[in-house]
């Protein structure tokens, strides 16, 4: 059994960039930083280490990072590691190494994020996710507030002529042997 699995929250480290291949997929690259903070033993000092993530999206997670991810931008991605290998311009041998995206999450607050553009965040002032992920890394639009179907909601109506059945409450035996009069601890 094997298991490749990257789960990153950090910021885009530029604007993604865009390609459109001939079969009509979209591609989309960008650098996400991860920062760790840690408490250096020997001086007491805080330290930052940095780490850059070259991040890969394809088909409709492209389209959401052209729309929404700016330079700055707080990100949840989940993903998986590939690692590659290519001849530069000197026929060199180069290995990169990147997270393929399955699923990408806007962090932070609407205020706080560069890719605002009035797309995809909520009228009421709320942030909201502009697309919520699926099972297999598609997007979909994101569901109605809950209120909203609370109050879209009406009781089913009957049919003509249809008399509902007379409900009849379960034997006092069904919950376990209880009899009236029983005190029980719920």
């Amino acid at each position: 059994m094997s298991l490749n699995k990257v789960l990153l929250i950090g910021n885009a480290g530029r604007d993604p960039e865009i390609r459109h291949l001939e079969s009509g997929t979209m591609n989309a690259t960008f650098s996400l930083a991860t920062t760790e903070r840690y408490r250096d033993r020997s001086t007491g000092e805080m330290k930052e280490q940095t780490e850059w993530h070259n991040i890969v999206c394809w088909r409709n997670l492209a389209e959401i990072a052209e729309k929404y991810v700016k330079k700055g931008t707080q990100l949840f991605i989940e993903g998986r590691i590939r690692t590659r290998s290519y001849n530069d311009k000197d026929g060199n041998t180069k290995y990169m190494t990147e997270i393929l995206a399955d699923n990408m999450q806007l962090l932070g607050r609407k205020a706080d994020n560069p890719g605002n553009q009035g797309g995809g965040y909520s009228q009421g002032g709320g942030y909201q996710q502009p697309y919520q992920p699926q099972q297999q890394g598609g997007w979909q639009q994101p569901r109605q507030n809950f209120q909203q179907q609370q109050q879209n909601w009406q009781q089913p109506q009957q049919p003509q002529g249809y008399n509902a059945p007379a409900q009849t409450a379960p034997a006092a035996d069904s919950f376990g042997g209880a009899e009236e009069g029983d005190d029980l601890p719920f």
